[in-house]
């Protein structure tokens, strides 16, 4: 008797454990403006250790270009923000899962990730570079074999060099940003693709050593919600427009950037602006 109870008790637990696996599985509801409105907040997965685009300040705050947008998004909707800081790898999966509403987190609009997250228009412009020695010769992706590269696992800049450097170039993958930096300033890797603000923080670690070395691509970042979400999609399409009209992205380029605000393209190759 006590094994047969045993057994229909397992039988329990298994049948708990798969309905939790499928609930887990469904992909998160739509969430809109208006209810957005109505829980008093919204939920933003942003990077938590990637200046001068989301970082944590000494105090715990959320800081950065991202963190200023974000709170003026959360502003225009007439609600608070709750900050989500994330890593590279886990920025997607953290909005699809439902555990933040949005991404203001340094997310290059590129045609891959359009499958799987809706993009907004854009509101920042970045490139993907190669950062090494002044004194080494590094003039074409060839010369990339005679160095050691880092990266960030899975970020554009993985992917661009990945592409770009001979079969035979020796490529480190790190665990975000920070990691790769410090890889490139400790000399675990001779050299480092980025993005252009890298430069910034390898110059404050290792002032004069280090310069952008190749340029592979231009980026535009834009904030990512949900396949099929139209409503939160719409509001920050319209939101993005009032503050490059209205001079609210200019301050904010203007206080981390340091370089005038660009021209946006109206479109991208295989990355729709609208959710469908």
């Amino acid at each position: 008797m006590f094994k047969s109870m045993l057994t229909r008790r397992n039988a329990m637990l298994g049948a708990a454990a798969l309905v939790a696996a499928v609930t887990l599985a469904q992909p998160a509801a739509a969430v809109t403006p208006d209810e957005i409105k109505a829980r008093g907040k919204i939920i933003v997965g942003i990077q938590g250790d990637n200046p001068p685009w989301g970082f944590v300040t000494s105090g715990g705050k959320q800081d950065g270009l991202d963190a200023d947008i974000a709170t003026l998004f959360a502003k225009e909707l007439g609600v608070s923000v709750e900050f989500v800081p994330l890593e590279v790898n886990n920025r997607i999966p953290a909005l699809t899962a439902g555990r933040v509403d949005v991404l203001f987190a340094t997310m290059a609009m590129l045609p891959d990730r359009a499958k799987a997250v809706q993009f907004s228009k854009p509101y920042v412009a970045n490139a993907i570079v190669l950062i090494g020695p002044k004194s080494a010769e590094i003039k074409t992706n060839a010369d990339m074999a005679k160095f050691t590269v880092g990266v960030a696992k899975g970020a554009a800049q993985d992917t661009q060099v990945t592409k770009n450097a001979p079969a035979n170039t020796t490529i480190r993958r790190y665990d975000g940003d920070a990691a790769s930096v410090q890889a490139l300033v400790s000399g675990q890797v001779d050299t480092l693709g980025g993005n252009i603000f890298y430069m910034d923080r390898v110059e404050k670690a290792r002032p004069g050593e280090f310069e952008n070395k190749l340029e592979f691509q231009k980026l535009y970042n834009g904030a990512c919600t949900r396949l099929g979400e139209k409503e939160i999609n719409a509001a920050l399409n319209s939101f993005i427009d009032k503050i490059k009209a209205n001079g609210e992205l200019k301050k904010v380029y203007d206080k981390w950037m340091k370089v005038p605000v660009p021209e946006f393209p109206e479109t991208l190759e295989g990355i729709p602006f609208a959710a469908h």
